[in-house]
């Protein structure tokens, strides 16, 4: 029932908004159709916030929906997908705003076409066909490049012209096929098993100009993927523009996100290489000659030292040193000499002082009988016995004619 107010008896504020909240609570839960141009989901709030968007009119409103119910979404919402959702309006009193509470979420038309292209993503990515190990990497300079488009395209021209302007020399060869449509991804596959099979084909592009999610499909054909994996030759995608991402840009081994942009990685850029030629050239030459100055300095200064400025002064030295030592050294022997000597003759007096010879040359004499034994006795001589008698420059030969024997007194005497 209308509220009853009058200028004299105003309704406050608080009374209003609930009257508002009881009014929107009555119309219950609605099915609702509009696209998705928002979604916040803040970290440890249970509630993710989006903002729906009429399809047709440029008109919004606040939807909400518990986390539970948005993580368990397949694929996961994303905006701009379309949604039918079941929800309840809701008006806040407290901040006078009004929303929806989703309770069920659905995708429908284009956002359908997406869930159905996220599901195929999820089952190849499981499947492991775009582990960034398999990527293979682009050659520095290709011979030949590759391309496949629709003839007498945009995207031909961007890649050639561009390719071409960054190295002129740089080999096209191009397939052409159906870039959209149903016969596309048929087509497209052909030509990439037979460039795939030319063996001066470096690497191979798949360039097309932008368009919409429906135009784009055959680039996310299950087929067409498993195609750009099972080639030995590198792959650049040039799909669309940069939002535009077909599952093409995931299998293959390198994404452009124009076919501009897929120019630029073909081939190097010409000016830039021989600036850096230039530089190396010039830093090598640098180098050299800062080695070349640094070695003539050293050998300059090993030349200016006086060992090689003038050998002899070495040499000279070398000779004074020589004939010191040999002084030393004959010195050192003459010292041993000399005393060698000295002991020699030592040596030598003692032995004569030892020797029985030098008693005989002081008058003394050794008799002996005729078979060599020594008389030390008067004992064992008679008359008549033939002696020896040894003396210091010869022997006697003698017959004794008396003997004589000491008394005891005398010999002890």
């Amino acid at each position: 029932m209308a509220l009853e107010t009058s200028p004299s008896a105003p309704a406050p504020v608080r009374q209003i908004a609930l009257a508002i909240s009881q009014w929107v609570g009555r119309l219950g839960a609605v099915w609702v159709e509009g696209q998705m141009t928002q979604v916040s989901r803040r970290p440890g709030v249970g509630t993710v916030f989006m903002t729906m968007r009429d399809s047709a009119a440029d008109i919004s409103v606040p939807v909400t929906c518990a986390r539970t119910l948005f993580d368990s979404l397949n694929p996961p919402l994303v905006e701009g997908a379309s949604v039918v959702i079941h929800a309840k309006p809701d008006y806040y009193a407290n901040r006078g705003s009004l929303s929806l509470v989703a309770r069920e979420i659905r995708m429908v038309g284009l956002g359908e076409l997406l869930a159905r292209l996220e599901r195929r993503r999820q089952l190849l990515a499981a499947e492991g066909l775009f582990a960034a190990e398999l990527k293979k990497p682009l050659p520095f300079l290709p011979r030949c490049v590759g391309l496949i488009t629709a003839p007498g395209s945009a995207a031909e021209r961007d890649v050639v012209e561009n390719a071409r302007r960054r190295w002129p020399g740089v080999a096209f060869e191009t397939a052409y096929a159906a870039m959209q449509g149903t016969r596309a991804a048929n087509e497209v596959i052909d030509a990439l098993e037979r460039l795939d099979r030319a063996e001066h084909v470096d690497v191979i592009v798949v360039a097309r100009g932008g368009g919409s999610v429906e135009d784009l499909l055959p680039f996310s054909d299950e087929a067409l993927v498993r195609a750009v994996a099972g080639i030995r030759t590198p792959v650049v995608s040039a799909i669309g523009h940069e939002p535009d991402t077909p599952l093409l840009d995931l299998v293959a081994d390198l994404r452009a996100s124009t076919p501009t942009d897929a120019a630029k990685h073909l081939v190097p850029d010409m000016v830039e290489e021989l600036k850096g030629v230039s530089w190396a050239r010039d830093r090598l030459r640098s180098m050299i000659r800062q080695l070349v100055e640094r070695e003539s300095q050293a050998l300059a200064e090993l030349r200016a030292r006086p060992a090689l400025a003038d050998p002899r002064n070495l040499l000279d030295a070398r000779s004074v040193e020589l004939i010191d030592l040999r002084d030393r050294g004959r010195r050192a022997f003459d010292h041993v000499l000399a005393r060698a000597h000295d002991d020699v003759t030592h040596q030598r007096a003692r032995a004569q002082a030892l020797s029985p010879l030098a008693t005989l040359e002081r008058g003394y004499a050794v008799v002996q009988h005729a078979g060599g034994e020594v008389v030390t006795s008067v004992g064992g001589v008679t008359d008549g016995t033939p002696l020896s008698i040894r003396v210091a420059d010869g022997r006697i030969a003698a017959t004794t004619t008396g003997v004589e024997a000491d008394s005891i007194e005398e010999s002890h005497g």
